[in-house]
Parts: C-alpha cells; sequence; structure tokens
C-alpha cells in the first residue's frame, strides 16, 4: 500500500499561483503513473494532470498552458505548478499513484 500526502494548498486570489506536493511512502522509482485530479463541490473528480516514469505528461484541455506536472524520484515526491489560477480552479485537489492509490486531499481556494 502507498502512503500519498498533499501539501501547499489555501486561498489565493485570481491570477496567482500556487504549488501542490504529494510525498510517497514508496519509492516513486517503483511507480510509473503518477497524476493530479480534482473535485469541486457537486462535482465529479476529474483528471489534471499525469506523468510517467519516463517524464511524459499529458494535461485537461481546462489547465493546458497554466498547470506543470513534476515528479521528484530522488524525494519520492510529485508536484503540481498552478499559475493563472482561476475561480473556477477551486476544488480539493488528490495526489494519485498507479490509478489506484489516494491521497487525502489538499483545499485550494481561487477567490478575491
Amino acid at each position: 500500500q502507498v502512503q500519498l500526502v498533499e501539501s501547499g494548498g489555501g486561498l489565493v486570489q485570481p491570477g496567482g499561483s500556487l504549488r501542490l506536493s504529494c510525498a510517497a511512502s514508496a519509492s516513486l522509482f517503483s511507480i510509473n503513473n503518477m497524476g493530479w485530479y480534482r473535485q469541486a463541490p457537486g462535482k465529479q473528480r476529474e483528471l489534471v494532470a499525469l506523468i510517467t516514469s519516463v517524464g511524459s505528461a499529458t494535461y485537461a484541455d481546462s489547465v493546458k498552458g497554466r498547470f506543470t506536472i513534476s515528479r521528484d524520484n530522488a524525494k519520492n515526491t510529485l508536484y503540481l505548478q498552478m499559475n493563472s489560477l482561476k475561480p473556477e480552479d477551486t476544488a480539493v485537489y488528490y495526489c494519485n499513484a498507479e490509478f489506484h492509490h489516494w491521497g487525502q486531499g489538499t483545499q485550494v481556494t481561487v477567490s478575491s
């Protein structure tokens, strides 16, 4: 069982930036797919970004050009750099490993 702990969420104004981190209890060298998902109130959880072990990344259309996913295998940590944040980015953001293991989530609120 891989344990994932997210951090870095908070309240930010529209146009601002945040960087989320996800610390894994297992070595990321042994994990292929890592991803960030989000769930807004009253909505289904959706994929935000995915990154493979070789660094190939995919993004939801709604965040392309604004968000960047990265991983540091030596530190067992996944990141999500979020720039030009919009109110519609407000959600609980979850870290995921291999489409199976989930973190507890971190709240991101974009509001003036």
